[in-house]
C-alpha cells in the first residue's frame, strides 16, 4: 500500500467511508405535531433476528429529529434501483419530500412510500445520543414485501447500482 498520500484523521476518515459501499433506505415517521417526516439513511443494520431489531443514525439537526423519540413509530423503506428517485427526494429540501402522491399514510397516519422493495414498521426502542448524532434501535413488529429489484447502494457520494463481479 502506498503511505505516501496518508491525510489526517477526517479526511482519512471521509475518505474511506465516501469509498466504502452502503445500502440505501428511507427512514419516515410522523413529528410531534402529526406532519409526516423523512430522511434517506445508508446507516442501516439489523441488530438482532428475536426480537427483531434495527438501527440506524441520524443528525441531531436533521428535521427529522424532534419525530426521534421512544415509543414513537418509523417505517423504514428498502431501496432498489427503481426507486433512486424517493432516495434523492428524501435527502432534499425537506419542505418538498411529501409534497406529491408517492406516498400514502397507513392506518395509523405513518407514512408509507410507493416502489420500495421491502417495508419494515416498528416502534422504537432506545435512542443513544452521540456528539451530535445518535444511533436509533428499532423494534420491528410487521412490514410488507415491494416488487423485487437489484440493490440500490450509496458510494463515492452516488447512489448507484452495484456491478456484478465476475470469479
Amino acid at each position: 500500500m502506498d503511505n505516501s498520500a496518508a491525510t489526517d484523521g477526517i479526511d482519512a476518515f471521509k475518505g474511506a467511508f465516501r469509498r466504502h459501499a452502503a445500502g440505501v433506505a428511507v427512514v419516515t415517521s410522523l413529528a410531534p405535531d402529526g406532519h409526516p417526516v423523512g430522511f434517506t439513511a445508508t446507516s442501516l443494520a439489523s441488530l438482532e433476528a428475536v426480537p427483531p431489531l434495527a438501527t440506524f443514525n441520524m443528525a441531531q439537526i436533521s428535521s427529522s429529529w424532534p419525530a426521534i423519540t421512544v415509543g414513537n413509530r418509523v417505517a423504514i423503506h428498502m431501496l432498489g434501483p427503481r426507486s433512486r428517485q424517493l432516495a434523492e427526494r428524501m435527502a432534499g429540501d425537506h419542505d418538498i419530500r411529501f409534497v406529491g402522491d408517492h406516498w400514502q399514510p397507513d392506518d395509523a397516519g405513518l407514512p408509507l412510500l410507493d416502489g420500495a422493495t421491502a417495508i419494515a414498521i416498528g416502534r422504537i426502542v432506545d435512542v443513544h445520543l452521540v456528539q451530535n448524532n445518535a444511533v436509533v434501535v428499532v423494534e420491528i413488529d410487521h412490514g410488507f414485501m415491494g416488487e423485487e429489484d437489484d440493490a440500490l447502494i450509496y458510494h463515492e457520494r452516488t447512489y448507484k447500482r452495484p456491478h456484478a463481479i465476475e470469479d
